[in-house]
């Protein structure tokens, strides 16, 4: 990684979204105890915890694990929701959710002062649930490089939009995950943690021998 001066001398911006745009990390931890909990508390906690872990990866492989791996130890006898169910339930929560919580301080103010930069939102969340909620919220308009999410992985995102020139040569990945760093990396992006809502405890440990700058929010960037 090669930092530019300023973030105004990137071409590209890349976002995550929850725990980078939107205060929305605790809303997902919810989301799927709540999910889950048809096949027990204990079931529900191990996926609680399992997302936690993994923070930045879609719904779609996490409750394929938990149906494959986490139910078969902790609830082998209980006859809960199916896949598509536990979709729904998490989708439904989800949604109502994102209406509602916390923006970031400091986007606008950031969208303005890199009104030549190509803005994107690369994000673990369902694509089309993304669209809907940032059409509602009124942020859309800023990414005018597009929003995109799972069930593409942010790799592929990543890889596909950069060899179409929607990523330039002078991308910079904000994010709040270990995924998120992962990602960035294999598309040769910089990257900046961004730590105000992280659920990825360990970070500073994580991050100690990296070329990483870490900062607080959005609001700190300006």
């Amino acid at each position: 990684m090669n930092f530019l001066k300023s973030i105004s001398d990137y071409d590209t911006l890349v976002f995550d979204c929850d725990g980078v745009i939107l205060n929305s990390n605790r809303v997902k931890t919810e989301a799927f105890y709540v999910a889950a909990l048809a096949y027990g508390e204990a079931a529900a906690n191990a996926l609680k915890n399992y997302h936690v872990l993994n923070g930045g990866i879609s719904r779609y492989k996490k409750f394929h694990y938990f149906l494959q791996e986490i139910v078969p130890k902790y609830a082998p006898s209980i006859e809960g929701p199916n896949y598509e169910t536990l979709l729904e339930v998490f989708s439904k929560y989800v949604h109502e959710s994102l209406l509602r919580c916390e923006v970031a301080e400091g986007l606008r103010e950031l969208r303005e002062i890199t009104s030549n930069t190509n803005w994107l939102i690369v994000s673990g969340g369902d694509q089309v649930e993304l669209n809907e909620i940032f059409s509602l919220r009124g942020l859309d308009t800023m990414f005018d490089g597009g929003i995109f999410g799972s069930p593409d992985t942010k790799e592929l995102i990543l890889a596909r939009e950069y060899a179409k020139g929607n990523i330039g040569h002078r991308a910079l990945f904000l994010g709040d995950s270990k995924y998120d760093y992962e990602a960035a990396k294999s598309g040769n992006l910089d990257f900046i943690f961004l730590y105000k809502w992280t659920e990825f405890v360990d970070y500073k440990h994580f991050f100690i021998d990296k070329p990483v700058i870490t900062h607080k929010d959005i609001q700190s960037l300006l």
